[in-house]
């Protein structure tokens, strides 16, 4: 019998490396270059932007796309994933515009606490939701309520990117990754808040903070993660069913983190971004942030695939059955990995008795007791401090300030808050940015040889160098803080291998529930309260140190 291995098993590392080579040379000289293949691998069929077509996705109608919803769940739509509600509206038990309207309701009910929005598509969503009704079925993301960061294009919708820069913008077309989810049956319910440009968590172009962590919302001085602030607050706070972000340098991982999300950066390329206002065009990266490892990967098989009009997007591998990846598997009544996985631990993590440090012991025990998993020490690439060190992780800043080069020579003020790191990247020398694309190669090389040698998956620390390099990445729940904050943990795979983090955080979600746990609802009187409150605002100085 053939044993089928992951997607991370079948890639020629080497290939990978000249491929990111070529992508941080095709940073210097324009996004016409061309990339090389990693592997033959068939394009998904008719996707792109711009006005090209884009088809439906009939993985996504796959009996492993439903899940028989919870009996506890059932009672209010907002509370199911989108496996659930997907289940539900195919079996004639839930009607999209039932679900639309729960969560409509309870965005007028709270949002104006959370501020997870900046454009609610009301009306829009509503007739999209009794359109989907006499559609033919479009799989598991047939009629979801969806939230879409304000740096994807929109069509006929203002796309912002929450900066005076695009104040006036009104997109003639939606992004290829919109354009994807609303095809294969997604309705838009609105644009969400997020840091200005997609730097730091969600404030106005001024500074001022906006979106609170739907766990304390009562508490703006919570960091509720960002860039992807306002679609973590929304998916966390159960305005919608799930949303989509964008990653530089941990803008879905670190929300899904502090909101009890789980969030899945793809590998560089999975996702066009076409149609997304950019910040690095060598580190972007498109992704959902969800409430489990299955919408995670319903997300995902949506938004995947080659485009035309992003040339990071071809000659990849195929994208592997994620839907499989992200059920879990048992022998019997025994749970266990899909694939025997290696689980890479880091120096020092889990050490020491704070409440983070008990929940990544408890979390490191759990996956150990999966028949499949075995833990194994592992010890940073050389050089680890001084490749991944802010040195040679600025070297991004002239990919953010070369296309608003433009602006910065006109004027700053339409930066706002933010603009310290864009005059940074328009500062920084020639040399500087060579030099730090070679050791950006260098770390890429160390991390495939090294860190790899021994595991498949590796125990993160935080999103570094993972973004920087474009492999991928999951972030989800472990635990929770006395305070009830939620504590979150990041996983890190090889090339195009989500299918593997999928398969894992699955299983351990198959033997946790914190993945279904919610906050609890703002209390009476917090959107009064709120605007009363003193203004919070992050000064350019707290932007700068925070800023991706």
């Amino acid at each position: 019998m053939t044993t089928i291995q992951p997607q991370d098993r079948t890639v020629d590392r080497r290939a990978f490396l000249a491929r990111t080579a070529a992508l941080a040379a095709a940073a210097t000289v324009g996004s016409t270059i061309a990339l090389p293949s990693i592997a033959l691998a068939a394009p998904d069929g008719g996707t792109a932007s711009g006005g090209n077509p884009v088809k439906w996705n009939p993985a996504l109608d796959k009996p492993s796309a439903y899940t028989k919803p919870r009996p506890e769940a059932v009672a209010d739509p907002t509370e199911l994933t989108i496996s659930e509600a997907a289940w539900l509206i195919r079996a004639g038990k839930l009607t999209p515009e039932q679900l639309v309207e729960a969560y409509l309701a309870r965005i007028e009910a709270y949002d104006g606490t959370y501020k997870a929005f900046n454009l609610v598509l009301a009306d829009a969503a509503i007739k999209a939701a009794r359109a989907a009704a006499r559609k033919p079925h479009r799989g598991a993301l047939h009629g979801i309520p969806l939230a879409i960061k304000d740096n994807y294009w929109t069509e006929g919708v203002p796309t912002t990117a929450n900066s005076y820069l695009f104040q006036d913008f009104v997109p003639p077309y939606d992004a290829t990754a919109v354009a994807k989810l609303k095809v294969n049956g997604g309705i838009v319910m609105g644009k969400t808040q997020m840091g200005p440009l997609a730097t730091t968590r969600a404030t106005t172009p001024s500074g001022v903070v906006t979106t609170v962590n739907a766990w304390t919302p009562t508490n703006p001085g919570t960091d509720p993660g960002g860039s992807s602030t306002g679609t973590a607050t929304s998916v966390a706070g159960r305005l919608v069913s799930s949303g989509i972000g964008t990653q530089t340098g941990g803008s879905i991982t670190a929300p899904s983190n502090a909101q009890n999300l789980t969030g899945l950066k793809p590998t560089m390329g999975r996702v066009s971004l076409s149609g997304i206002i950019p910040l690095s065009y060598t580190r972007d990266h498109p992704g959902p942030l969800a409430r489990d490892a299955k919408d995670a990967a319903i997300m995902l098989t949506a938004m995947a695939g080659e485009d035309p009009a992003d040339p990071r997007t071809q000659g990849l591998p195929a994208l592997p059955n994620l839907l499989n990846a992200a059920t879990p598997l048992y022998d019997g009544s025994t749970l266990k990995l899909r694939w025997p996985t290696r689980i890479g631990v880091l120096p020092g993590y889990g050490s020491g008795s704070s409440a983070t440090a008990l929940a990544q012991q408890a979390y490191l025990a759990k996956l150990a007791a999966i028949p499949g998993a075995t833990l194994v020490d592992v010890t940073l690439p050389d050089e680890w401090d001084l490749l991944t060190g802010n040195n040679f992780n600025n070297v991004r800043l002239p990919e953010r300030s070369e296309p608003f080069m433009p602006y910065l020579r006109t004027d700053l003020r339409g930066f706002g808050v933010s603009v310290t790191s864009w005059l940074q990247g328009a500062l920084m020398g020639g040399n500087e940015f060579i030099t730090g694309q070679r050791a950006k190669l260098l770390l890429m090389e160390r991390v495939l040889d090294q860190l790899f040698e021994t595991c498949d998956v590796v125990v993160q620390t935080g999103p570094v160098p993972f973004d920087i390099l474009g492999l991928p990445e999951i972030a989800f729940p472990i635990g929770f803080t006395a305070a009830g904050v939620p504590i979150g943990a990041i996983l890190g795979g090889l090339p195009y291998g989500e299918d593997r983090l999928l398969s894992l955080v699955a299983a351990y979600q198959a033997v946790t529930d914190w993945h279904w746990r919610r906050p609890p609802n703002p209390p009476a009187g917090a959107t009064a309260a709120r605007t009363a409150a003193v203004t919070h605002r992050l000064t350019a100085e707290e932007v700068a140190t925070l800023t991706q």
